[in-house]
């Protein structure tokens, strides 16, 4: 039996949520929009971010198992939405870490989850993680064959990995003070001499996953881990995805946290995961647009008679925000259930989570104009809300896997194999 109510756990967590939205995240761009860079503006956050972790939402991203109090995606589908609907840009911060620590989670031995989840678990502090693996020349073809592949390689000596590359868009990767993250969990390939890819070699075969914490900066020279710049952004304006390079740097056997033809599986499975969240992200975004274009209409006249929104032409714009609101929020709650519990095999559940990034956060760019269009004009103020949502909007079809480049060639792929069943993550076929 399908069953949309909320338990009540789940509406304590909607409401603890919303109220931390209010309170203390909707502060956040009062805070950083005096900055004048992304870097001091990312910085500028670092309190409410503190404030975040004692609240347990770093603590709350990690499963019950491990120490954590994560409950099911859909709870984390319905925190998101209830964070981006508010201040997009700081939430992204607080996500990023989880995104960060997911393939330890996902890959991790007992001996690294003890070891490097403790920073995330004390509920003290401001740890950050970072997933790694992003790069200046793109990623969307990373794993074609006889392409030049990753560009960031790995190389074992002795004991010893050695990390040579460079990095960018990897959220939180720097750390506070640009000396790196508390957690970086770097996709590397495996490349003996630092050199290019064999054409004729699987790239899947060559993926590894290494974790550099600040023990290991601090046990490499100075050169050898190096933030060269942080990139002013469109919209998230406080969030941080650095260029970051790697020389000669040197991490310990312990820290490999997938072997080399292992890493490729724990990447797909991190990004599956975060593509629901990229589906509730989008909710989030819509429904804000929605409600500021809801009560404008309700409350403005534009010199007429009556508010606008007894006007059809507005009543239908709103209309089709509504049910594009809905019905995302829909999808991302089935991609987030799918992922957990079936029905289908991984590729079928990973399909679901893929339309529902792409279609979410697709709608979220159309939705938020539609919104501008109820109100005019006047939405282009910096005193609305709309041109704010719509810097933020635009990004989501875009990280995280691009919508063209990669999330879509990734559901093609699917639909390609010659036992594709169409409707397995809907009914047990």
């Amino acid at each position: 039996m399908i069953d949309f109510t909320l338990t009540d756990e789940q509406a304590q967590l909607r409401v603890g949520a919303r109220d931390f939205a209010q309170n203390i995240l909707a502060a956040a761009p009062a805070i950083y929009n005096q900055h004048p860079n992304q870097k001091t503006r990312f910085q500028s956050t670092r309190p409410i971010y503190r404030k975040a972790v004692e609240a347990g939402f770093i603590k709350g991203q990690i499963p019950a198992a491990l120490g954590g109090s994560a409950g099911s995606l859909i709870n984390a589908a319905i925190l998101v939405e209830e964070l981006y609907s508010v201040e997009p840009s700081a939430s992204l911060t607080i996500l990023g870490t989880g995104l960060g620590l997911t393939p330890l989670i996902l890959g991790g031995s007992p001996e690294q989850h003890e070891r490097l989840l403790k920073p995330f678990l004390s509920g003290n502090g401001e740890p950050l993680a970072s997933f790694v693996h992003s790069e200046p020349g793109g990623t969307a073809n990373w794993l074609e064959k006889g392409a030049p592949g990753l560009q960031t390689t790995a190389k074992k000596e002795g004991e010893d990995w050695i990390i040579n590359g460079d990095k960018l868009w990897t959220t939180n990767s720097g750390g506070w003070d640009g000396k790196g993250a508390d957690l970086q969990c770097v996709v590397c390939r495996l490349s003996p001499e630092a050199g290019p890819q064999d054409p004729s070699v699987d790239p899947t075969a060559m993926i590894l996953i290494l974790m550099v914490t600040p023990d290991e900066i601090a046990n490499n020279s100075s050169d050898a881990y190096l933030v060269l710049d942080d990139p002013d952004l469109a919209g998230h304006k406080a969030a941080s995805g650095p260029h970051s390079r790697f020389i000669n740097f040197r991490v310990p056997g312990r820290n490999l946290l997938a072997a080399p033809g292992e890493g490729a599986t724990v990447v797909e499975q991190t990004f599956g995961s975060s593509a629901a969240i990229v589906g509730a992200m989008a909710v989030g975004i819509m429904r804000a647009a929605f409600e500021a274009g809801l009560q404008f209409a309700k409350s403005d006249t534009r010199g007429g008679t009556v508010p606008i929104l007894a006007r059809q032409s507005v009543a239908d714009l709103l209309i089709d925000i509504k049910m594009r609101v809905e019905a995302a929020r829909a999808l991302t709650w089935k991609a987030s259930s799918c992922l957990e519990n079936g029905p289908g095999d991984w590729k079928a559940r990973l399909e679901i989570a893929l339309e529902a990034k792409v279609w979410c956060s697709d709608q979220a760019v159309g939705c938020v104009v539609d919104a501008m269009k109820v109100v005019g004009m006047t939405s282009y103020s910096k005193e609305q809300p709309f041109a704010r949502l719509l810097e933020d909007a635009v990004c989501l079809p875009l990280f995280d896997g691009g919508n063209v480049g990669v999330r879509r060639r990734q559901i093609e792929k699917i639909f390609s194999a010659e036992d594709y069943q169409p409707w397995a993550a809907t009914f047990k076929e």
